[in-house]
């Protein structure tokens, strides 16, 4: 079953200094590679002139890249995907400018630096929680279709998608634990006529408690 995790809606920087070199942080939500690249080209075309511009993405819970864009290998990418993954995010994309200020870090000092780069800009984050759910498909006759919508769009559950063909089908972002109620529920809006088959699984916004 999928997990839980941690993502944005805005970017967030911050900056920090380690032995007079600058590193400036920037992370942002990043929801396909695509996304990540058109943002990094953004962070670099900001910072032409400097030192290093390196990057981490991680998407998809499983897709993770880190570039250490001319620092020395796994010092920079590499412990800025940990510090994403570390924190409990997803389809985020980060990228730390730096500018050399004089003094070498060494190895060890690099991956501290761009590690803590990262996970200090987490910090001034406000992360919205991501929880599993399903895409449910729920098929009606076009002369239930209208009321169906109304409803659906008045509950608590996302409609993303509307089909119209021989029926009309809806597409649903349904919580996973809310599945079976929200199927029996729709059944009795429908008088039974509708067709409810649970699809892919998602993740939606946790919804806020009262």
């Amino acid at each position: 079953m999928p997990s839980p995790y941690l993502t944005l809606n805005e970017t967030v920087e911050h900056e920090t200094e380690v032995r007079r070199s600058r590193f400036i942080c920037a992370v942002a939500p990043a929801r396909t590679v695509e996304e990540a690249a058109a943002f990094i080209a953004r962070r670099r075309a900001l910072h032409p002139s400097a030192t290093h511009n390196c990057t981490a993405y991680v998407i998809g819970q499983r897709l993770q890249k880190g570039d250490d864009d001319g620092e020395p290998g796994g010092t920079a990418g590499t412990p800025m995907v940990q510090a994403l993954v570390g924190r409990g995010y997803n389809d985020v994309a980060a990228v730390v400018t730096r500018y050399f200020g004089g003094v070498l870090l060494g190895a060890g000092g690099l991956v501290r630096a761009y590690g803590s780069a990262v996970t200090e800009t987490l910090d001034r984050a406000e992360p919205v929680r991501m929880v599993p759910a399903r895409l449910v498909r729920v098929a009606v006759a076009h002369d239930q279709a209208g009321r169906v919508e109304n409803d659906l769009r008045a509950s608590r559950h996302a409609v993303r998608d509307v089909a119209y063909g021989a029926e009309v089908v809806f597409s649903v972002a349904v919580g996973e634990d809310d599945v079976a109620a929200f199927a029996d529920w729709v059944a009795t809006l429908t008088a039974g006529r509708a067709r409810v088959e649970p699809g892919e699984d998602i993740h939606v916004p946790e919804p806020p408690r009262h």
